[in-house]
């Protein structure tokens, strides 16, 4: 069995975080004048003093670097417990709900899912809407570092691809994720105060844009009202778009970008293959609304491309009812869903890079079919991919599917109508946000669903944020054994 100690430490030290964050949601209520302020308190106290404790506790067994064994338990370990913590302010305070509805909402913050149980928000202090956002934000955050420091290393998914673009983490992940954060947290922190000048000089008031800058840059889709994005129709939509888009482009980029080097950026396959299909999916639902239904041409462009875009993104907001868009481009977003954005970014789902190597990996094929005694190595930007890249992403693919068809049928089991069942799965494996059907409120909040159900929602966003197999292997129990 490994030793536990460095895993607590970390997590003890990002649980005290968590805690002083809990200070500006405080702040927030007491500025407005709100009764809910001693609530955030209260909690940060709390919080930061348990992750005192328990780091404290640790301390005496840190090292320098993590076994692959802690670093798997780290990684799941951090956003089941966090989430813990960060529904304490939802119980306690405003809108004083359950433990089921406060662990939904804060693993759907900190996964950036962006489903939600709660209604009213129009009415909620300033200080949970602040909350939540938040939320996402660090979540946002957090899973950029864990898909550049620890994914690569615990090979998750075809992520030792990237092991050799300053990744190799191997021994001092630790140290490394110090290193990358620093740049990251600078990309992250201007992107969030673009957006929210952006917003506020588009019509939005200080505080809903910052709130929504924290969604949008996280690809949470958290919104402070309960139209989400419907009262915000015209420029501000293009300027989301634009936003959600470079928040699940990869960030590495970003920081090389900041460094003076642009042409990374434009030379990264993902980045290209992910315009270019946000494009196609936007042009084919454009075409379908104006040839089919005679949609006027640029109300509809301006809708669908924001729409697609949350859902490509998987930031969640919505500004229509897009499951009234009809069969095709309904299918349309489903399966943008399913691709999500690029790796290493707050984007979701599978990501784009693991479709090009299955596409590079299909045509390759064909070609050694077509010519059997030539060597026909899988290549992706000129360089080789080996086998062991490629089986891990078609692994991952699978269990993707799989998992997805079991969180339905669970779904299905515990009383949730076909359509809502799969749309739910879909939206919470694929940490998506919205769900649709009977049973999901005219605000798209998941309230009315039985608790069952929001556990298994609950897990899905756990287990689709983490790549699925990073939470999966600690059922195995050999993993324990080594």
């Amino acid at each position: 069995m490994s030793d536990l100690r460095p895993v607590g430490y970390v997590i003890g030290l990002l649980v005290a975080a968590l805690g002083a964050v809990m200070l500006l949601p405080f702040a927030a209520d007491l500025i407005e004048g709100d009764g809910n302020w001693p609530v955030f308190l209260g909690c940060a106290a709390m919080t930061s003093l348990a992750g005192v404790a328990l780091a404290l506790a640790c301390a005496n067994g840190v090292t320098q670097g993590l076994t692959i064994q802690q670093s798997f338990l780290l990684t799941t370990g951090t956003w089941v417990i966090l989430p813990l913590f960060g529904a304490v302010p939802f119980m306690l305070g405003a809108p004083h709900v359950g433990l089921t509805d406060a662990y939904f909402e804060a693993m759907s913050g900190l996964t950036t899912t962006g489903s939600t149980v709660f209604v009213g928000l129009d009415h909620l202090p300033a200080g949970t809407l602040l909350w939540r956002g938040l939320l996402q934000w660090l979540g946002g955050l957090g899973i950029v570092i864990v898909a550049m420091v620890f994914l690569p290393v615990m090979k998750v998914g075809g992520m030792q691809y990237f092991r050799s673009e300053s990744f190799d983490t191997l021994g001092k992940i630790l140290p490394r994720a110090l290193d990358i954060s620093t740049g990251l947290i600078k990309v992250y922190l201007a992107l969030t105060l673009a957006c929210t000048a952006t917003y506020f000089a588009l019509g939005m008031t200080g505080f809903n844009a910052f709130v929504h800058a924290l969604t949008t840059v996280s690809t949470g889709g958290f919104a402070s009202s309960d139209k989400s994005f419907a009262a915000y129709a015209g420029p501000m939509e293009y300027a989301a778009a634009a936003f959600m888009l470079l928040a699940s482009m990869p960030f590495i980029r970003f920081v090389q970008l900041g460094g003076g080097n642009w042409r990374p950026l434009w030379r990264d396959i993902q980045v290209r293959a992910y315009l270019r299909w946000n494009a196609y999916a936007i042009a084919a639902i454009v075409a379908y609304e104006v040839v089919d239904r005679g949609a006027p041409v640029f109300a509809t462009l301006r809708e669908t491309t924001f729409n697609v875009v949350t859902i490509f993104s998987g930031t969640g907001y919505t500004s229509v009812d897009i499951g009234l868009w009809g069969p095709f481009p309904f299918m349309v977003v489903f399966i943008a869903g399913m691709i999500g954005g690029c790796t290493a970014s707050t984007g979701c789902s599978i990501k784009v890079f693991r479709f090009l190597i299955v596409f590079e990996a299909i045509r390759t094929q064909i070609r050694r079919i077509l010519r059997p005694n030539a060597i026909l190595p899988v290549r992706l930007e000129g360089r080789p991919i080996s086998e062991d890249v490629i089986n891990s992403v078609i692994v991952l693919l699978t269990v993707f599917v799989l998992t997805f068809g079991a969180v339905a049928v669970g779904l299905s089991f515990i009383g949730l109508n076909s359509e809502t069942a799969v749309t739910a799965a879909w939206t919470s494996v694929f940490n998506i946000g919205p769900a649709f059907g009977p049973g999901v409120g005219p605000t798209g909040a998941m309230d009315t669903f039985p608790w069952p159900a929001k556990w298994l929602m609950s897990f899905g966003m756990l287990a689709g944020r983490l790549e699925l197999l990073s939470v999966f292997v600690l059922f195995v129990p050999r993993f324990w054994r080594g």
